[in-house]
């Protein structure tokens, strides 16, 4: 933060939002004060559904029609609050721009990656024409680092990962050189090398122009790796204003505390339990998989094989569009290997009888990279939840309504979640609900997509206890696809490093995590943010 502060760019003064339910008036957000200058990142940080999301929403003039506003919002001398619809369409995008937290969600699936971000430079006349929109995209992409960005410009959604739909969100957000960039949860689905440098182009573009961030993260890392001061949320309440460096040595609210105390520890050894012997239970042999992307076949997966011990955690790393994703779909039988094969409790899921193809589909769970994705928007919480109990098995409506219930307990929410629909949720909770989804059917192998990446720190150690409660419990294999390798040292007995599409390293995570023997897997280890190793900016 620049030592001389004229004026700030953005004040938040005595910020209340509340909507007016059937039950009664619920307050979201309670009494927000805050400053925002010129090359500043200011952080809000908290839990799932503490308000982070909702303070950005009203800054931006987004909330829902039936949300109550008080207080003021002052940008650059102009009240937000009492703006016009087209007044605050002007700012939006030109002057305040937004990263969101699902880029999947954000991004229209029905236009290629090049033509939405030209039509922001068209839309805000920062190109003269859609040639020098195309031409100033495709320089975007190059600047946020998408591999092959001439031939994938005029790709879809899609057709990338969710790491790559993040940096195309954020080089729409880019385009039109910003005063003010509202980050939220900006790299919480990249792989740790990919975090880092969208991290340290955040650094470079604050110091390049007069551009002001507001960040808005559960990740203590980015916090620590990238932030000058941090706002601690609870409940629509700022409970902490700190500047980092007192935030993370000194912090002044139990609640805060309580965050740092969450937060993972680096694992020289994977538990002790790790170590016994367990079964095989699922077999990959020399795996391909390949696409065809403009006549030319593309192969995501290359000759990879590995094994997943009943009862133990197999970790999957690797940078976005590496393959994780892929592998773990092949494992769920959601995309066909064009060869190799994939065994399952001794069944053949390429030359099995159909009938056992389909029982050992059904015992698979699957948590996705992007919750709100996977969820029905049409269905209730509980109807999600529901679903494959329905489907697959016996129960009485009586029973299933238990088992939701139960599950719902499980993962942090509770049975009055049960009535409410995604939109309603924040994404920490959209998760939740995803993994009780997953785990309805306790299944004999989970396949674990970034199941706690979108979770802070304090719901993301619960979640990863009751994974390791249940997998005691029931035995079942799982592939926990992750770019956290603190996460991974904890909670894995082995881990596949995938680059892509091949298959880099293989092996318990004391070996190969600790002692890496490719300098791919030695350039993932050195690119982990941690608040308490954090390389702090120069």
């Amino acid at each position: 933060m620049p030592a001389d502060k004229p004026s700030p760019l953005l004040t938040v003064c005595d910020l209340n939002v509340g909507f007016q339910h059937p039950s009664g008036y619920q307050r979201a957000l309670t009494n927000l004060n805050f400053d925002l200058y010129r090359h500043e990142v200011l952080a809000l940080v908290g839990e799932s559904g503490s308000g982070k999301s909702l303070t950005a929403l009203s800054i931006l003039g987004l909330l829902p029609a039936d949300a109550r506003i008080g207080g003021t919002v002052t940008f650059a001398g102009q009240s937000l609050l009492d703006a016009s619809p087209r007044q605050l369409q002007q700012l939006r995008g030109k002057r305040i721009a937004m990263i969101f937290q699902d880029p999947r969600l954000a991004l229209d699936p029905v236009f290629s990656i090049g033509e939405q971000i030209a039509e922001v430079l068209l839309t805000h006349k920062k190109a003269r024409d859609r040639a020098a929109a195309r031409a100033r995209t495709l320089e975007l992409l190059q600047l946020v680092e998408i591999p092959d960005a001439a031939g994938r410009i005029d790709a879809y959604p899609h057709q990338l990962s969710g790491g790559q739909c993040q940096r195309v969100m954020i080089a729409m957000a880019l385009a039109c050189d910003p005063d003010m960039l509202i980050a939220d949860e900006p790299t919480t689905a990249l792989d740790a090398t990919i975090q880092k440098e969208i991290l340290q182009m955040l650094r470079q573009l604050r110091r390049r122009i007069d551009i002001a961030i507001l960040l808005i993260t559960h990740d203590m890392g980015v916090v620590a790796n990238i932030a000058d001061r941090a706002i601690v949320l609870r409940r629509g309440e700022i409970v902490e204003t700190a500047d980092i460096a007192d935030l993370f040595s000194r912090p002044r609210a139990d609640y805060t505390r309580a965050l740092l105390a969450a937060i993972p520890r680096y694992q020289r050894k994977p538990p002790a339990a790790a170590f016994a012997d367990a079964p095989v239970r699922v077999n990959v042999e020399g795996l391909h998989v390949e696409y065809r992307r403009r006549g030319q076949r593309f192969r995501a997966l290359d000759n990879v094989s590995l094994s997943l011990p009943a009862g133990c955690f197999t970790g999957l790393v690797g940078e976005s569009g590496s393959g994780k994703s892929t592998l773990g779909r092949a494992l769920a039988g959601l995309i066909s290997p064009s060869a190799g094969d994939i065994t399952i409790d001794n069944v053949s899921m390429a030359r099995g009888k159909s009938e056992d193809i389909r029982r050992i589909r059904q015992a698979i769970g699957f948590v996705f990279q992007s919750p709100r994705s996977s969820l029905n928007p049409r269905y209730s919480i509980a109807q999600s939840i529901a679903e494959p109990l329905e489907v697959h098995t016996d129960a009485s409506k009586a029973a299933v309504a238990a088992q939701v219930d139960s599950l719902l307990e499980q993962v942090g929410l509770g049975a009055q979640w049960r009535q409410r629909y995604p939109h309603q949720l924040s994404g920490g909770q959209c998760q939740r609900v995803a993994i009780a989804r997953a785990l309805a059917l306790k299944p004999t192998l989970l396949i674990a997509d970034e199941p706690t990446s979108a979770l802070d720190v304090s719901v993301q150690a619960h979640i990863l206890d009751l994974l390791q409660k249940l997998q005691r419990e029931y035995q079942f294999s799982c592939l926990f696809i992750s770019h956290d390798l603190v996460v991974v040292s904890q909670l894995c007995r082995d881990v596949a490093v995938l680059k892509d599409g091949r298959l880099m390293e293989y092996g318990s995570v004391d070996n190969v995590l600790h002692r890496p023997g490719h300098a791919y897997t030695a350039r993932l280890v050195d690119s982990m943010l941690h608040p308490l190793t954090a390389s702090r900016r120069p």
